[in-house]
């Protein structure tokens, strides 16, 4: 009925709540060290991140509340077992059970093979993690998988110094052959300059060239794959322009670097150095060396100098001749082509600088300079020419710094190869060819900067993640050796998703990164459940080890199973989308996937070994006690059976140590630890009796008063304040006082349960002992008239029905004896366990006469009893807790003291008297009542 199926569903409930809550508290915190990622990777993986806690709080709450609910309410027996929907769920399991009882005959014959060959399994799992981890060292690795944008992003870098007009020209020049040759290419639009807020400075011999595709690869003609059509536009345009650097990439991508990084390309190899010439030099050897390594498509050396400048050097003798000074001469140069303020002119109240300079035709070339007259004191004039130098020296065209720190870079766009492996590669180069002056070095920034970034960070907040994960598995199973058996689940899983990013040729990125953090959390929880499901079987008394685990294993199959397939149908989408921003999704996804598939499978296989292992194990590392124990009943089971007939005699006692009733009941005092307990809790609250007298708080104090409005105030360099209660000492005293006679109640209480029980075990022990010896005696003597019978029916002085009868009644009582037996060394072990030690006890044979006992009943036995004498002594207490609180209602006295400091001048003080009292007592009143 309806009770019935409540507490079936509570029994159901109870049974996973352990299991399932820890696992979900486990999901929660692999998630954590994402929350922890900043900048792109933060951005992209946080809201992930942050949508599966909540739905795994959601979870949790469901779990608790919901789905126990509506299980109790919709899983009942049909009613009509020939309804549509009765025969569908019979199908439906049917089909179920069918494919499950498939996979147990498969399954079953493997996890009996490797629980015979342990070592092998092991060592198999052992050598594929090792295998994975030399994969892995091997994989190149990436910041985030480059997502194909659809188009192309093409810098054309033209010769220092070059203008507007000619980087346009060129850039019309470019878009002309571009779209002539190839008719992949829709549209061709160049962007030079910078925005009216320049977020991203760019001079004018840079052209920013977006070039939009056909998405429709399949009536493309020049290439067949964008990378080939890079490589033939680059071609093309080479053979067409001269002087013209030609960089590609993509458009989103190549903003997105440059505003992250200050950089264009995928890696910027920086150098750090104070000489822009040695710079200068340094970087166009650096751009040499690296155009050989393998995997890299664009070199761009960052330019920093050959920028022409009119530079004029003054010839001092002549301007000294002429009766000129140098300020005046620049102050002319400087006027005529940037312009000066030659006076102001007013409308209205506003008024502003009137500018001079030459006209736009004359300060065109550096003839216009030469030619330029400059007045002299005569008040004739003399072209400047006459007295300087004038003519084109290349200058610095920028300097750039990173942390005051002057530096220059190469830009390197990666093609067909990841970016770590890339920059491993420039790195030897550079360390093996390169050789650089003291004190200027080389570091890597761009898309690599932020992969050594992120995975810096997740190599601090990963470890800790995952040793939470490892407490929460102790808190679970309240076990190390199984902590540490579920924990490797991780590198298990860790060997698919390594083994599948090699397949499908994927580098390491943060995106596998995130997946191999989800993939952690969900092979933990197959390990749990599988592992909660022995420890259970153990507690319901399945103690043959290799039942336990075909039993686990049988019933943990379907979940398990359900587990791995659910996710991987739900990652399977990810994995192999071709949509936008697939590129991303698929690394995390397949290492989902292959980390499932090997978790899954080892973890069915590897952990039930692993379990075998530890317990028989921990079977051998048992105390000596228990292991005696285990010899004693085999020696004298074994040789109840293996005798055909076995010889009326007592119970062998040769290894055990025999003890009287007193001696039992004074060894479970000496020894018991509920006994220590009870006494420490007694010395506990004699040692809290100290606590009654505190008066209260002392306060060191210094401060100032009075402050502001320009004056000093008043200071207090030194107080003390002191709490009075000491109205409460009395009410405190006394609750301490009826603590200790609880305690010490309790105790009493204690002892005579012991001694109870230790007598109850010690009457059990000899019950069964002497019940064992008289059926001994019995079976000894059923034993004789067997054999008496035998003759008898050998000389046929009887019939063969009474010698049948005889030993069907000898065999009874063999049985009852064999039992009797059992019983006897059950009430032993009971009784031992009162007793520390290795020695184990058994009863002394007394006379029944001995143990009896008079019992008197009386009145005042019965109100003596320790259970209603600390039953009274707890009224005690709690009336005494209630005269406490009423104390809170009771004055506080308080007084401080202290020396001042008033206008620089001391010996004054201050002095304070107090009484504290609830004004608004409430909260008293609430606790009292």
């Amino acid at each position: 009925g309806k009770k019935q199926m409540d507490e079936l569903t509570y029994k159901a409930s109870s049974t996973m709540m352990n299991s399932a809550f820890f696992g979900q508290l486990i999901i929660l915190i692999v998630f954590a060290p994402i929350l922890f990622l900043e900048g792109v990777e933060g951005k992209m993986f946080r809201p992930m991140a942050f949508t599966f806690g909540y739905a795994v709080i959601g979870a949790i709450i469901l779990c608790l509340t919901y789905v126990p609910m509506i299980s109790s309410l919709v899983m009942k027996p049909s009613v009509n077992k020939n309804g549509w929907f009765a025969r569908f769920e019979q199908a439906l399991e049917k089909l179920s059970n069918k494919l499950i009882g498939a996979l147990q005959r498969v399954y079953n014959p493997l996890l009996e093979l490797a629980l015979k060959r342990k070592l092998i399994v092991i060592s198999a799992a052992v050598i594929l993690f090792l295998a994975s981890i030399f994969t892995f060292s091997r994989m190149g690795g990436e910041f985030i998988p480059q997502l194909d944008e659809g188009d192309i992003a093409m810098q054309a870098l033209l010769r220092s110094g070059s203008g507007l007009s000619e980087s346009i020209e060129q850039s019309k020049k470019i878009e002309t052959i571009l779209l002539q040759k190839f008719p992949e290419i829709e549209t061709v639009t160049a962007r030079i300059g910078v925005a009216d807020i320049p977020t991203d400075p760019m001079p004018m011999d840079i052209a920013d060239m977006y070039i939009i595709l056909n998405k429709d690869k399949d009536s493309w003609v020049s290439a067949s794959s964008k990378d080939e059509l890079i490589e033939e536009i680059q071609t093309t345009l080479n053979e067409s322009l001269v002087g013209v650097n030609l960089v590609f990439t993509q458009p989103v991508e190549l903003r997105f670097n440059e505003l992250l990084e200050g950089v264009r390309e995928d890696i910027a190899v920086k150098l750090y150095g104070e000489n822009l010439e040695i710079l200068s030099q340094k970087v166009d050897e650096m751009a040499s060396i690296i155009q050989t390594v393998s995997g890299v498509g664009d070199v761009s050396p960052e330019r920093i100098s050959g920028l022409p400048q009119m530079t004029v050097r003054y010839n001092r003798q002549k301007v000294a001749q002429y009766g000129l000074n140098i300020a005046k001469l620049n102050d002319y140069v400087s006027t005529a082509f940037a312009g000066g303020t030659a006076g102001v002119v007013f409308e209205g109240e506003r008024r502003f600088d009137l500018v001079v300079r030459f006209d736009e035709a004359n300060r065109q070339s550096i003839e216009d300079l030469r030619s330029m007259y400059i007045d002299l004191p005569s008040g004739s004039q003399v072209p400047i020419e006459e007295i300087a130098d004038i003519s084109y020296q290349p200058g610095p065209m920028q300097i750039s710094r990173d942390n005051t720190f002057r530096r220059t870079y190469v830009g390197v766009n990666a093609r067909g190869r990841d970016v770590e492996s890339v920059v491993n590669d420039i790195q030897q180069k550079l360390d093996a060819e390169l050789e650089l002056p003291a004190g200027y070095y080389i570091a890597y920034g761009g898309e690599f900067e932020n992969l050594q970034s992120a995975k810096s960070r997740l190599s601090i907040v990963v470890p800790i993640a995952l040793f939470l994960i490892f407490i929460l598995l102790y808190f679970a199973l309240n076990s190390f050796s199984q902590s540490v058996m579920i924990y490797l689940a991780i590198p298990l899983a860790a060997i698919g998703g390594i083994f599948f990013l090699a397949l499908r040729d994927m580098s390491f990125s943060i995106s596998a990164g995130v997946g191999f953090i989800v993939l952690f959390g969900v092979a933990v929880l197959n390990g749990l459940v599988l592992i909660s499901r022995f420890n259970s079987l153990k507690e319901e008394g399945v103690t043959d080890l290799k039942e336990r685990i075909l039993i686990g294993t049988k019933e943990r199959l379907r979940p398990i199973l359900l587990t791995a397939i659910a996710a991987i149908m739900g990652f399977t989408p990810m994995a192999f989308s071709a949509s936008a921003g697939a590129e991303v999704q698929r690394p995390l996804a397949t290492v989902v996937i292959g980390g499932l598939i090997s978790a899954t499978l080892l973890t069915l296989i590897i952990l039930p070994v692993l379990y075998s292992f530890v317990e028989k194990r921990n079977l051998k590392k048992l105390k000596r006690k228990s292991i005696t124990a285990s010899v004693f009943l085999l020696m004298a089971t074994g040789s109840l059976f293996m005798s055909g007939v076995v010889q009326a005699q007592p119970v062998q006692t040769t290894n055990l140590q025999e003890l009287s009733l007193e001696q039992a009941v004074k060894k479970a005092m000496d020894n018991y630890p509920a006994i220590k307990a009870a006494q420490l809790e007694i010395e506990s609250q004699q040692a809290l009796r100290k606590t009654a007298w505190e008066i209260g708080d002392t306060k060191v104090f210094i401060g100032k008063e009075e402050v502001g409005n320009g004056s000093d105030g008043i200071t207090t360099k030194f107080g003390v304040s002191q709490e009075f209660d000491l109205l409460g000492i009395p009410s405190r005293l006394k609750l301490q006082k009826e603590n200790e006679q609880l305690a010490e109640q309790s105790a009493e209480l204690t002892y005579v349960q012991v001694e109870l029980m230790v007598k109850q075990n010690w009457a059990d022990v000899f019950s069964a002992k002497r019940k064992y010896n008289v059926l001994d005696k019995l079976f000894a003597q059923f034993t004789d008239i067997s054999r008496a019978a035998e003759l008898r029916l050998e000389t046929e002085a009887t019939s063969r029905l009474e010698y049948l009868s005889t030993l069907n009644q000898a065999n009874k009582i063999k049985i009852q004896k064999e039992q009797a037996f059992r019983d006897y060394l059950s009430a032993v072990r009971k009784l031992n366990k009162w007793f520390e030690g290795d020695s184990l006890y058994t009863v002394k044979n007394v006379s029944v006469e001995e143990l009896d006992e008079p019992i008197n009943f009386n009145k005042d036995a019965l109100n003596n009893h320790p259970y209603l004498t600390m039953m009274e002594q707890k009224v005690e207490v709690a009336e005494a807790v209630v005269k406490k609180d009423q104390s809170q209602f009771l004055p506080k006295f308080s007084a401080s003291y202290g020396f001042q400091e008033i206008a620089n001048q001391s010996g004054f003080y201050k002095y304070e008297l107090g009484v504290r009292f609830p004004l608004l007592f409430w909260g008293n009143l609430g606790k009292t009542q």
